[in-house]
């Protein structure tokens, strides 16, 4: 049977966003015609991306719950969530999808409640390693649950869950880097290349933790291509300056990352399960530092997924700060170790994964 009205709801951060794009592009491609209506959060990023992408969005007037259980901000949280159920409803009376799907953040679950109690197929796709309490919740009402790690039977009912890997919007490679693409950077072509990267945001410790190992990596002759966060670029361009570290490249953000992942020797990143799924793609050698601020430590899941399995290594947020000179360092050096990396990485990578979701989709409809 034809795709012809999917409803696809969550979003909230981009590793949410990215992935539902990547399975909407894919429905579309194989079904041009097919209408694809959004549901999101008001006031969320996905209220400004998915129609950016070219995609229609409807909002839920919901938010999540505040880590303080007692916070003043949580007692507005169970009306929200009846609304959102109610609105939910009619969006899908009046749409009328044949399936919907969830991607995870806070207008996922009252989307996917809503369509289990009027019978609509539904499935979920969980990006993380470790799911959040409402994938855990809802995986008792969907049809199916498309995981982008292995073995997660132990969080979800074994018979229904399949491994697909995390959609990718666009496939990163690390091939046909020119001299222009270090230029744009400002680097030097063909000379040993970090890059340290901690999301769109940039991340205190991880720039904390270059400035630290700035000497080192200068007495290494290793060039640096810093991401710093645009909040951050201005105080660290500054100690690059005042510091005479002309191997350090600081750059607020960086639209061109295949070319920032093509020319790494060596990326040092956050574990956010889409630049982990974007990481296995390029297969380069990777340190992953995980984030202390997200909800039940899931970016420490993410990376023990990998690091477990020799295809990267692992640093705590509160160590990087004194380990991150010594072990790039290290790593640099050690040609058999990034070869064996490599390898490993390759394991987890799944440049199909949106067709294999868009694939269970399918099986779903009569």
């Amino acid at each position: 049977m034809p795709l012809d009205r999917i409803i696809i709801s969550g979003g909230g951060t981009g590793g949410h966003i990215y992935p539902a794009l990547a399975i909407a592009d894919e429905i579309r491609r194989r079904n041009p015609n097919c209408e694809i209506l959004f549901v999101g959060a008001n006031g969320r990023m996905e209220m400004e991306k998915v129609p950016q992408a070219g995609y229609r969005i409807e909002g839920l007037d919901i938010a999540g719950l505040e880590r303080k259980i007692f916070s003043k901000k949580n007692l507005g949280f169970l009306p929200r969530v009846i609304r959102s159920v109610r609105r939910s409803k009619q969006i899908i009376k009046d749409f009328n999808p044949q399936a919907a799907i969830g991607v995870g953040g806070y207008a996922s679950g009252p989307l996917l409640f809503a369509a289990t109690k009027k019978d609509i197929p539904t499935l979920i796709q969980e990006q993380n390693s470790y799911p959040g309490i409402t994938n855990k919740i809802l995986s008792k009402r969907v049809d199916c649950i498309c995981t982008g790690f292995e073995d997660m039977s132990k969080w979800f009912p074994k018979e229904k869950t399949i491994y697909t890997g995390n959609p990718l919007r666009n496939v990163f490679s690390g091939g046909n880097i020119t001299d222009d693409d270090y230029a744009e950077f400002g680097l030097e072509p063909g000379k040993k290349t970090l890059f340290v990267m901690g999301g769109s945001l940039g991340a205190k410790s991880l720039n904390d933790a270059v400035r630290q190992a700035a000497s080192m990596w200068k007495d290494e002759n290793m060039q640096v291509l810093w991401q710093t966060g645009t909040r951050f670029l201005e105080s660290n361009t500054t100690f690059v300056t005042e510091n005479n570290h002309n191997h350090l490249h600081p750059i607020g953000f960086i639209s061109s990352m295949n070319k920032a992942y093509g020319i790494a020797d060596i990326i040092v990143s956050r574990a956010g399960a889409m630049s982990i799924a974007e990481l296995a793609m390029i297969a380069k050698p990777t340190i992953l530092v995980p984030s202390p601020h997200v909800a039940e430590d899931h970016q420490t899941h993410n990376a023990k997924a990998m690091t477990d399995s020799g295809a990267a290594l692992l640093i705590k947020d509160a160590d990087v700060v004194n380990a991150l000179g010594a072990s790039t360092s290290a790593l640099m050096r050690d040609d058999n170790r990034k070869t064996q990396m490599r390898n490993y990485m390759q394991v987890f990578a799944k440049p199909q994964a949106a067709a294999a979701v868009v694939d269970e989709l399918q099986k779903l409809l009569p």
